[in-house]
């Protein structure tokens, strides 16, 4: 599939989601949203493609926020239209069945430290800033950005970050918890691509399955207990289960289909 606003590519299982506007510091605008709905659907439908990076073109910026010129004429019915669908195509990232890791290089703000907070981890370079700086514009965060950033670093951490609009740097945000390593900005992709690569020796419905339970967490409508056990359950029923454990007992590497 071609996209407008993304460089893609596809190697040892791995897709590599590029959102390649570097005049605009790769803002969010109609065309990226678009193209990111179509990316996630081609992860999960696509069954060459095991995990995934979203990354942005360029070292400035991972995506430096939304693209505020399409925010001057929109009305409250649109602007909560916008923010719904934004926040549709964020959790389509979190809940994807296959890993999706932030590979975050220079600015994460507003819609871009949004972003990068649905991907299930996230990997700084060391020149990477995050914010939600939408109280300079009279605004807040409306892709998530006001329950994911309270979940990932605290209550405290997060009102001081929304309503101060401030930045952190990469050293700060893996203080935090935000980021799961900081690395050279040159070492960025080869660190995850590492991440992704061991990810993707293990059984897939099994992966699944922990980024369905880890989510459940935060679902106020599941018992992520239940959702644990139900999926412990299913596990049992797959051929991934009986080759890992086999594997295991004749001390051999596993090969696992997904099935």
């Amino acid at each position: 599939m071609s996209y407008s606003t993304l460089l893609t590519s596809l190697t040892d299982n791995i897709f590599t989601i590029t959102i390649n506007r570097t005049d605009k510091l790769n803002a969010l605008n109609k065309e990226v949203f678009i193209d990111l709905n179509n990316a996630i659907d081609e992860i999960q439908h696509n069954s060459a493609i095991q995990s995934a990076i979203i990354t942005g073109a360029g070292n400035k910026a991972f995506v430096a926020g939304a693209d505020i010129t399409e925010f001057t004429c929109l009305t409250i019915t649109e602007a909560t239209a916008l923010s719904k669908k934004g926040q549709d195509i964020f959790f389509k990232i979190e809940n994807s069945a296959k890993p999706v890791i932030a590979a975050v290089n220079g600015f994460a703000l507003g819609g871009g430290c949004e972003l990068a907070m649905a991907c299930h981890f996230r990997i700084a370079s060391d020149n990477a800033k995050f914010g939600q700086p939408e109280v300079n514009l009279g605004l807040i965060p409306g892709y998530g950005g006001t329950q994911r950033l309270t979940q990932l670093i605290g209550k405290g951490r997060a009102i001081e970050m929304l309503v101060s609009g401030n930045m952190i740097d990469a050293a700060t945000a893996l203080q935090y918890g935000l980021v799961n390593y900081v690395v050279p900005a040159a070492e960025l992709l080869n660190k995850a691509t590492a991440i992704l690569t061991l990810i993707n020796t293990k059984a897939p419905v099994a992966v699944a399955a922990c980024i369905g339970a880890a989510n459940a967490v935060y679902d106020k409508s599941t018992d992520g207990y239940l959702a644990e056990i139900n999926a412990f359950g299913h596990c049992f029923g797959t051929a991934d289960m009986i080759e890992g454990t086999t594997a295991f007992l004749e001390k051999r590497k596993p090969h696992f289909t997904g099935k």
